[in-house]
Formats: C-alpha cells, sequence, structure tokens
C-alpha cells in the first residue's frame, strides 16, 4: 500500500498503549505517509517527544499556546492540514470530553476545530468498555460522525480478558488503506446520490393542504453523511424546518409532482434513496377559492393518486440508479408488509420502521429500524439517534455499490 501525499494527524493518549502508536507511525512512515502528532500530557507518561519527533521527522505539538510559534493558531492549522485524525489510545475519559464538546487542551480543541474524519481507537478495562456510561459515550460520538476501530477481545495489560484490547497498528493501517481506497474510488468515479425526505402537501384550496408529522430529520441525516463520505449528494425536500449545510445541493419541493419533476430531472445518478413521506393521494381538482365552511360535512373532496416515486426509480426507469433505497413507514406488520414492498417495488434495500411508535419516527430525533436486502436478509437496529442511523445506512449502502462495482469489473 502507498499512502504517498497523505496526511495523517496522530493525537497520542493516555493509557499503556500508547507505545503502540510508535509502531503504527513506523508503518505510516514506511508506506510515504506524512505524520503529525499531538501529545496529551497523559499520553507523556507513555511516549517520549524525542520518540515521536525521531520517527515522524516533525516537531511534536503539546501546547494550545505555544510561544515559540505565536503567528499560527496551531488547533486550527493542525486541524486543517491532515487528510484524518487519528485518536490512539482513546480512553474513556477521553470520549467523555468529546461527548461534552470539552475543549481545554490541544488535542480536544483540535478535534473540535477539524473539518475532517476522526478515527477514534478505544483502549481500556474490559468493565470500562462494557459499562453504560462509557457504551453511551460510543453512540453519542457516533451520532457525531466519530468513527472507531476496535477494541477487540484480547489479553489486556491488567491480565483480565475480554475486549476492551486497542485495535493492532497492522489492522488501523487495513482500515486507513481502505478509507482512502474510498475516497480515490468516489472522486474517480463521480458517484452521485439523490436522497428525498420530508413530508409533501397536496392543497385542496389555499390555505387547507394533505400532509404528514415527516420531519425530514432521518432523510437529512442520511444524506450528509452521504456528502462526508465524498458523494456528491442532492437532497430533495419538502416542507420542513430543517437548516441545510452548504455540503449538500437541495432542491426544495412542495408536492409530490413537484419531487417527482425534480428527481427526474437530477437524473441519472448512482443511488436513490426514498425516504420522504410522499403523500399517497391529492386531491382531483384544486379549488382556487378557500372552501366555505356551509355544511357540517364536505362531501366534495374527491382524491387520486400520486405517481410511486420509488416505483418510478427502481421499476420503470431506463436510468435505474445502480442502488434503489425505500422507506416503509408502518403502523402494523412492519416485517411483513415490508417484505411484500420490497418485491413489489424492485428495491436493493427496504428500511422498515414502526411510526406508531411515540418519541420514534416521524416527528422524533430517534428512529428503530429494520434493514431489509432483496435477497431477504434483516438486520435489525436498536433504537438510536438519526444521526447515527444515517451514517449507518450510508456506510452499508455505500459498501454494496463499491462492491457491486467490483464484481463488474
Amino acid at each position: 500500500m502507498n499512502f504517498k501525499n497523505k496526511k495523517i494527524l496522530l493525537i497520542v493518549g493516555g493509557g499503556i498503549s500508547a507505545y503502540k502508536s510508535l509502531d503504527l507511525i513506523r508503518l505510516l512512515v514506511k508506506n510515504n505517509a506524512q505524520v503529525k502528532t499531538v501529545l496529551t500530557r497523559a499520553g507523556k507518561e507513555f511516549v517520549t517527544p524525542l520518540s515521536l519527533t525521531a520517527l515522524t521527522k516533525n516537531k511534536v505539538y503539546e501546547e494550545i499556546f505555544d510561544m515559540e510559534n505565536e503567528t499560527e493558531m496551531d488547533h486550527i492549522s493542525l486541524s486543517r492540514w491532515a487528510d484524518i485524525i487519528i485518536v490512539l489510545p482513546t480512553t474513556a475519559n477521553f470520549m467523555t470530553k468529546l461527548c461534552l464538546g470539552s475543549a481545554n487542551d490541544l488535542a480536544t480543541t483540535v478535534i473540535l476545530a477539524s473539518n475532517k474524519d476522526i478515527l477514534l481507537v478505544p483502549a481500556m478495562n474490559v468493565r470500562m468498555w462494557i459499562h453504560k456510561a462509557t457504551q453511551n459515550n460510543v453512540k453519542t460520538l457516533e451520532s457525531f460522525g466519530y468513527r472507531f476501530i476496535g477494541p477487540i477481545k484480547g489479553e489486556m495489560a491488567c491480565g483480565e480478558y475480554g475486549e476492551g484490547k486497542m485495535s493492532s497498528p497492522r489492522q488501523i493501517l487495513e482500515y486507513l488503506k481502505n478509507y482512502f481506497e474510498d475516497q480515490k474510488f468516489f472522486k474517480e468515479n463521480k458517484i452521485n446520490a439523490i436522497v428525498t425526505t420530508g413530508p409533501t402537501r397536496e392543497y385542496i384550496d389555499p390555505v387547507r393542504f394533505i400532509s404528514n408529522e415527516s420531519s425530514g430529520k432521518q432523510g437529512y441525516e442520511i444524506a450528509v453523511a452521504l456528502s462526508k463520505l465524498g458523494i456528491k449528494t442532492t437532497l430533495i425536500a419538502g416542507p420542513t424546518n430543517l437548516k441545510f449545510t452548504n455540503d449538500l445541493i437541495v432542491k426544495k419541493v412542495t408536492s409530490a409532482e413537484d419531487m417527482f419533476q425534480e428527481v427526474k430531472k437530477t437524473l441519472p445518478t448512482d443511488i436513490a434513496i426514498c425516504v420522504a413521506a410522499v403523500s399517497d393521494f391529492r386531491p382531483k381538482t384544486f379549488k382556487k377559492d378557500k372552501i366555505k365552511k356551509n355544511k357540517d360535512e364536505l362531501n366534495i373532496l374527491k382524491l387520486e393518486k400520486n405517481i410511486d416515486i420509488l416505483e418510478f426509480l427502481s421499476k420503470n426507469n431506463k436510468n435505474r440508479p445502480k442502488i434503489v433505497v425505500g422507506f416503509s413507514a408502518e403502523t402494523e406488520n412492519l416485517i411483513e408488509n415490508s417484505l411484500k414492498k420490497i418485491k413489489s417495488k424492485y428495491c436493493d434495500f427496504i428500511i422498515a420502521n414502526d411510526v406508531s411508535k411515540k418519541n420514534l419516527g416521524l416527528n422524533s430525533d430517534y428512529n428503530k429500524i429494520s434493514i431489509i436486502s432483496k435477497n431477504g436478509k434483516i438486520d435489525n437496529l436498536p433504537k438510536n439517534k438519526k444521526s447515527y442511523l444515517g451514517s449507518f445506512l450510508a456506510r452499508k449502502i455505500v459498501n454494496q455499490l463499491i462492491l457491486d462495482y467490483k464484481k463488474v469489473n
């Protein structure tokens, strides 16, 4: 493997596994990577600045206020310099600081100021790792977009055996190889994605419409995660209160027909993920004036079906995306109905979620989903933040796309 022109910032944390940072640096430099290091105070108890300098041939950064170089803000310059930031070892205490958004030293300030991917490499006693507080922190950090490698099962320095041992330098090197290959793949193949999200509004008259409670949050989080992976992502959003990031191409729409037209304009694409809760029906006629409340019953409202955007993409479209993903929002028989849907729509994946539960799904920050593949395999994911689920789904979909490309090529 060759990491030529790749810039890696290694933050050395405080733990007995810190000595393995020297082996990782040796492997990275051997494979032509440029490496800079931030040594925490706790990390200095295990590794010396001289060792790090000798291996990287670069200055070791320790303090947030550098009296030798007052003209440069290290926490900004280092985070912008790096292609990826690695924290090794990541201790339970360091994870807690990241969860709180702490910025009381150079290491945490660099991370908080970073616009790059952060790879955390946990190492701790098995009881510390499986503790609820630590596992809650893992979920929080994953929802922030942090990446994890390990820990693995094995014998630890304390003499106990279990999950908590740090991944080896060679495992980390292999992870980085795959990470940079993915980045290269997206750049060379110019991968594009469409994500639909939010509700639609089907107007009855100028003031009334048919809609639903979809917030658009899940689709937005998937789109953000895809964009972070280096994929050019277009988010087609119905009426929501979301604030969109500059990394996304956003097309705002109102009705199902509007959404359908925008989807057609955005084709061809490699990935299509239909998260939007599109209204199944619309009024057959639009009343240009407000309907008056003259009677106790309204008998003049007649509905007709909207076009099925998911079906159009997956089944009827000559420019079918390589991966088509649909969402199945159900209030009963979740898996049964979703299995029927994946067969009838010819999707690659259906994401099933039960919208009958309060504080889950439509208008919540949390979701609980089942991922159904076209081969019938079902992966059940427990309740988690939509940001975490968005990252998980984006990675799974992209992995499938890469696998399909390799089969063809």
